[in-house]
This record gives C-alpha cells, sequence and structure tokens, in this order.
C-alpha cells in the first residue's frame, strides 16, 4: 500500500509538473501569439471586396476616363497597393474585363491578385502583363530571367517604408542605426533604446514579400539575425506606410520615426523622411501590349497621380505651393 501511495504520488506530481508547464506555455507563448493576432494580426489580412472596381460601395477612389480596349493588359499587384490599382481598373478598363467571384478574381479576369510573390511570378510565367510592386527580391529577378523576362520598372509613386511597435511601448522613435542593431541582434533590449528592459521581439517578414526585400536592402551588408527566445519580449515589425495606415489602420501598433522625422505624407513628399522609396509598375520588355504604354502614361499623368495622393500614397512629384 505505502509503494501504490508513492506511485499515486509520483503520477500526480508529473500531472502537476505538466499542467504547470501547459499554463507557463500558454502565458508566456500561447496567449502573447493569440493576443497579437487580435486585432493587430488579424487586420493584416486584405479584405479584397472593400476594393472592388466597378462597385459603388467599394473604399477606392472613383475617377472615370476613357477606357482601354482591344487587348486588355492582366495587371497584378502587393497587398498594400490593391486601393491603387484597382482605382486605375476602375478609370481605365472595360468593366466586363473584370470578374470577381466574391471571394477570388476569375483566371479569365483582367484584375488579379496575388500580393508581390505571385505577381512577380505570373509577370515572370506571362499570365500577367503589368504589376504594382516593390522592386523584386534576387530570387525573384533569377526566376524572371530563368523564364526569359526583362523586368522593366517605372516609378507611378513613392512610398514610407515604416517600423512598427505596440501601441503602448514608449519608445516613439528609433535612429537607423539603432534599428540596424535591432536586427542585427546586437540591441536586444528596448531598454538600450529608451524603452522597458524586456527583450526586443525582431519579426521578419516572409521571404519574397516586398516589405523583406525593402528590409533586406536597408540592413545592407548587415545580416539579419534573431534571437530564439525573443518572443518572450515586445515585438517590432515593419511594412510599407500605406498598408499600416490605410489598410491595417493601425491595429494597435504604432509607426515610429526614424532619425527623428515621422513618416507622414509631408515627410514623404519633401525627402526629409529616411527610408522611401519608389512604387513601381513593372511589366516584360519583350511584351508588345500596346495598352501597356497608355496604362503607364495614366499612371504618371496628373489624374493618375490625383488616384495616387488620395488613395494614401506620396504622387512622384509634391504639388506646387500655392502662390
Amino acid at each position: 500500500m505505502k509503494k501504490l501511495t508513492k506511485q499515486i504520488a509520483a503520477l500526480t506530481g508529473i500531472a502537476l509538473l505538466f499542467a504547470g508547464f501547459d499554463t507557463a506555455f500558454y502565458f508566456t507563448v500561447t496567449r502573447r501569439f493569440r493576443n497579437s493576432t487580435s486585432p493587430e494580426m488579424q487586420a493584416k489580412s486584405i479584405e479584397v471586396s472593400r476594393y472592388l472596381p466597378f462597385d459603388p460601395d467599394s473604399e477606392i477612389v472613383k475617377t472615370d476616363a476613357p477606357k482601354l480596349s482591344g487587348d486588355i493588359p492582366v495587371i497584378d499587384g502587393a497587398a498594400a497597393l490593391l486601393p491603387v490599382y484597382s482605382a486605375f481598373v476602375h478609370a481605365v478598363y472595360p468593366e466586363d474585363s473584370v470578374h470577381f467571384d466574391g471571394e477570388n478574381y476569375t483566371p479569365e479576369s483582367a484584375m488579379q491578385y496575388t500580393n508581390t510573390r505571385g505577381a512577380y511570378q505570373s509577370l515572370a510565367d506571362g499570365t500577367a502583363d503589368i504589376i504594382l510592386c516593390a522592386k523584386p527580391s534576387a530570387e525573384q529577378k533569377a526566376y524572371a530571367e530563368e523564364k526569359g523576362c526583362e523586368l522593366v520598372y517605372v516609378p507611378v509613386a513613392r512610398e514610407a517604408f515604416v517600423f512598427i511597435v505596440n501601441q503602448n511601448n514608449p519608445v516613439d522613435g528609433l535612429t537607423a542605426e539603432q534599428i540596424r542593431g535591432i536586427y542585427s541582434g546586437e540591441i536586444r533590449y528596448w531598454s538600450e533604446v529608451g524603452g522597458a528592459h524586456i527583450p526586443i521581439d525582431a519579426v521578419q517578414r516572409n521571404p519574397g514579400s516586398g516589405s523583406q526585400t525593402t528590409m533586406l536592402t536597408f540592413m545592407g551588408d548587415t545580416p539579419m539575425k534573431r534571437d530564439p527566445f525573443s518572443f518572450f519580449g515586445s515585438s517590432i515589425g515593419y511594412s510599407f506606410r500605406y498598408y499600416v495606415e490605410g489598410i491595417v489602420e493601425n491595429g494597435g501598433v504604432k509607426m515610429l520615426s526614424v532619425n527623428g522625422v515621422y513618416p507622414d505624407p509631408a515627410h514623404i513628399a519633401d525627402g526629409s523622411y529616411p527610408v522611401t522609396g519608389d512604387v513601381l509598375a513593372v511589366y516584360d520588355a519583350h511584351n508588345d501590349n500596346p495598352n501597356i504604354p497608355l496604362l503607364l502614361d495614366f499612371m504618371q499623368s496628373e489624374t493618375g497621380q490625383r488616384i495616387i495622393a488620395e488613395s494614401g500614397y506620396s504622387p512622384l512629384s509634391a504639388p506646387a505651393a500655392p502662390e
């Protein structure tokens, strides 16, 4: 009986140990990630139905212009740019060239939405004629070259690359060197940059995404490292300004100033915010669709740039000051 009692006690102890481990794991990991995905991460999913062309309830900028005819270019692009190229489609595409089944654009639709990686692949494969994205990754360039696709880049707007933290984080700004220090693993605690003494979880994006490619460019020759135990801390991430402010609608996060400059439209337009880049319309030099140059002309026209500005991006040049 004594031996049985000891065995029961041992089993009870093991059960309690596992229960304690499960509880600790929930509070330190599971709950953190669950909370991180609600509402912040939930908001990262693009609701395509909010940005449909030819829909009276759509949130895009609606402008009427002479319509393209003949061979309508298939257009695709990045998530953050969906409202922009949907507005271009609304302005110059025939309505019957776009087909949406309630969840996705159908294969025969002249408008598609497959995000940056899918868009560059579609362009190289010849299933898209023109895409709106940030610069491609090295792998995307190599894939295009392998497919015989000669990428041509045409700037159509300017955009800020931004760094985001939880809205309750006391840190409001970092220098570019501090950000590189965080993502290289040299700076590990928020207290090193004016915050609380907790680890920094330097979150990265998916390989091949526009954000990840831009971040690698920002880091230059400095390799990115991530502490495997940093998930116990508070996160920093990165994206494009409009994706955070216009589509995600901040979602419980805030954008940081960089080198003392906040990424608002005025600072993007005047060039004082230090991490900006071109929004690119990209096509294959071998594509002889006569509507591609017409579409590019429209994107860079006064009307096209007004769509850019009213969609929340910065046009190619700052508007002239009133006399």
